[in-house]
């Protein structure tokens, strides 16, 4: 019998969440490949591994059982890639990791480059994501490791079966129109009263600016909801509103744009998510050591006093 790791884990996928979208999805695959893939699996076992119930597909006796089975087997996997990777002469690997546009541009060119100088066997290959998604991608095994973020009024739900190292701490700031406000710096009760930009209520960022928002006993008036900071400054930058941005997110500030620093001090932390059971694979810690070195460079490093970009006006933190 011939068994095939890529069923073996869509057989996983499938037993953890019950439904062949489900299992799709986390995988990044379309259900109809799932499902014929599954079907595969059948026969090469020769016996039914699922049964059909309504919308849901209920695994069989012996699907339970080659499912947890495969647990084990993709979890061997994993530990004998890591041996061989760490008893090579030079770390070699293949990598893929989550991204979103602000990481992307403003962190991994420096970190990959410089990888590629030191460590040249080790390939960094990236899946742009929502942050919300990346954590479950990496729990789920479909990324080895993403950038998540943390927000300092909302902190994210922590999953036991991953670690996390700290890359970054940014700090946010008020893009408003060229001129709008004749100020180096600003409150949200300052900013109230125009219209806003921001991300949908669903996204981490677009919680935690409604949740200053109300801790300050505000209600913003909301008239776009699009998930990407550029997309958001190229929208102020034509006079329908203002918006929120990070300090990585200045990287792709366009013109027509002020940024100003607010005193209602909101930050994140940007770290990087990889599986407690790689959290000593030799390829994944240069990998962080890089990207980690990037934005340190960058005054980002998650010791370094947070940073004001040019012609912002610093605001000390709040006591």
């Amino acid at each position: 019998m011939d068994l095939s790791l890529a069923r073996l884990r869509m057989l996983r996928e499938l037993h953890r969440r019950g439904t062949i979208t489900a299992a799709a999805t986390a995988l990044h695959y379309t259900a109809s490949a799932v499902s014929q893939q599954l079907a595969q699996l059948e026969r090469d076992v020769g016996s039914r591994l699922f049964e059909r119930r309504g919308r849901r597909v209920q695994l069989t006796d012996l699907g339970v059982l080659l499912a947890e089975h495969a647990e084990e087997i993709l979890d061997a996997v994993e530990r004998a890639t890591q041996a061989l990777e760490e008893a090579g002469e030079s770390v070699s690997a293949k990598l893929t990791a989550g991204v979103w546009a602000s990481v992307a541009s403003g962190l991994l060119p420096d970190a990959l480059n410089t990888l590629a100088r030191t460590h040249p066997n080790i390939l960094v290959r990236t899946r742009e994501l929502a942050p919300e998604a990346t954590a479950a991608a990496v729990r789920d095994g479909a990324l080895d490791l993403s950038f998540v973020l943390d927000y300092s009024n909302y902190p994210m739900t922590w999953d036991a079966g991953l670690e996390r190292a700290v890359i970054a701490v940014e700090r946010i700031y008020a893009a408003v129109p060229a001129g709008a406000v004749p100020s180096a710096s600003v409150s949200l009760a300052e900013l109230v009263d125009h219209p806003w930009i921001l991300a949908p209520a669903r996204s981490h960022f677009g919680h935690a600016a409604r949740l200053a928002f109300q801790s300050a006993g505000m209600s913003p008036r909301i008239d776009h909801e699009v998930e990407e900071q550029p997309t958001a400054m190229a929208m102020a930058a034509s006079g329908l509103g203002v918006t929120l941005v990070s300090d990585l997110g200045l990287a792709l500030r366009p013109p027509g744009v002020d940024i100003l620093a607010l005193s209602d001090v909101l930050t994140r932390t940007v770290s990087l998510a990889y599986r407690t059971t790689t959290a000593r694979r030799a390829a994944l810690l240069l990998v962080v050591d890089a990207i980690r070195t990037a934005a340190a460079a960058k005054g980002l490093g998650a010791d370094a006093a947070l940073p004001t970009p040019t012609g912002v006006q610093a605001v000390p933190p709040a006591p």
